[in-house]
C-alpha cells in the first residue's frame, strides 16, 4: 500500500519543530498537547523514523527530521499557494529583502515556486546589509523586507517570535571554561542578547571566530571551533546539541516584516506577503 503524507501531519511536525515545544505548538495550531503527540507519533510511524529528539526543556529534529523539514515547509506552502492562486494570474515585479538567514531557509523556495505558479511574474530576493536594504526600501526599489525586528527599514506589519538553537562544533567541548562561541559580527541584532545569556548563566565564554555572513559561521563551526547561536532551520544535524542542560536556553528572535507603504492593492505583493506570513 502506497503511503502518503497528510498535510495536517507535516503542519503538526513542522510547527512543532518551529516553536520548539509541543506545548506552544499544540495552543498556536488550537490542539491539545495529547492531540498534537498523538498526530505527530502517527507521521514517525509513516515515516518510519523518529523525527523528534523530546526532552523537558522542548523538542528538536532528529536527523531523520532535519531530512524531512524542508520537504515538509514546501509541500505545504505549494498546498496553500495552489488553492489560493488558482485560476489568478499575477504579473508585476516584486523585490523581497530577507535577512540572509531567512534567504538560505525553504523560504526562498517557497518564492521560486509562487513565481513557477505565475510566469508573468518576477520575483528578486536581496540580502544585504541592514543600512542598504533601508536605502532600497526608501527609494521603492524593494518592496518588502522581512527582518530581525531592529533592522526593519519601516514600521512592521506584524511580527513572529522565532527560536534559536545552539550549533555545537565535532569535538567541541561545550563545558570547556571558558566556552569557544563563533559569532557574527557586529552588527548583529542577536549577538549581544546571546552573550548576554551566558553571563547570566555565569559562563565564561571567548570568542573563537566571528564573520559577518551565516556561510563563515557555518565553516567556523564545522571546522571545530566552537559553538554558534543558529537558526533551526539553518542547523546541521551533526551540529545539534542533544543535552538540553549542557548549555543555557537561548532567546527568541523577534522577526518582523516591512511592506512599503505604495505597494497597498497590489495583488502580486499581496501574494508574497501571504507566502512569507505561512512559511515564517
Amino acid at each position: 500500500m502506497a503511503r502518503d503524507l497528510e498535510t495536517a501531519l507535516l503542519r503538526s511536525f513542522v510547527t512543532a519543530v518551529r516553536a520548539g515545544s509541543i506545548s506552544r505548538a499544540a495552543t498556536a495550531l488550537g490542539h491539545t498537547q495529547p492531540a498534537l503527540s498523538q498526530q505527530l507519533r502517527k507521521l514517525e510511524s509513516v515515516v518510519g523514523r523518529p523525527l523528534l529528539y523530546r526532552s523537558p526543556s522542548g523538542v528538536s529534529p532528529t536527523r531523520a527530521g532535519e531530512e524531512l523539514l524542508p520537504y515538509a515547509e514546501r509541500i505545504l506552502s505549494l498546498s496553500a499557494q495552489a488553492l489560493t492562486e488558482t485560476g489568478r494570474a499575477l504579473t508585476g515585479h516584486c523585490v523581497v529583502g530577507l535577512l540572509e538567514d531567512l534567504a538560505e531557509s525553504q523560504l526562498s523556495q517557497a518564492l521560486a515556486d509562487l513565481a513557477r505558479l505565475h510566469p508573468g511574474a518576477t520575483l528578486e530576493v536581496l540580502s544585504i546589509s541592514s543600512a542598504a536594504m533601508r536605502e532600497a526600501y526608501d527609494a521603492g526599489r524593494v518592496q518588502l523586507v522581512l527582518d530581525a525586528v531592529p533592522d526593519v527599514p519601516g514600521p512592521p506589519r506584524w511580527t513572529v517570535r522565532r527560536p534559536l538553537v545552539w550549533a555545537i562544533g565535532q569535538g567541541v567541548d561545550v563545558a570547556a571554561d571558558p566556552l569557544p562561541v563563533v559569532l557574527f559580527s557586529n552588527p548583529c541584532s542577536w549577538r549581544t542578547s546571546v552573550l548576554e545569556t551566558l553571563e547570566r548563566a555565569d559562563r565564561r565564554w571567548r570568542v573563537a571566530f566571528e564573520s559577518n555572513s551565516l556561510i563563515g559561521v557555518l565553516a567556523a563551526v564545522r571546522a571545530g571551533l566552537g559553538v554558534a547561536a543558529l537558526m533551526p532551520a539553518n542547523l546541521e544535524p551533526v551540529m545539534a546539541c542533544h543535552d538540553a542542560d549542557a548549555l543555557p536556553t537561548l532567546p527568541d528572535v523577534e522577526l518582523g516584516l516591512a511592506r512599503h507603504p505604495r505597494t497597498e492593492g497590489n495583488p502580486l505583493i499581496d501574494a508574497v506577503e501571504t507566502a512569507l506570513r505561512r512559511m515564517v
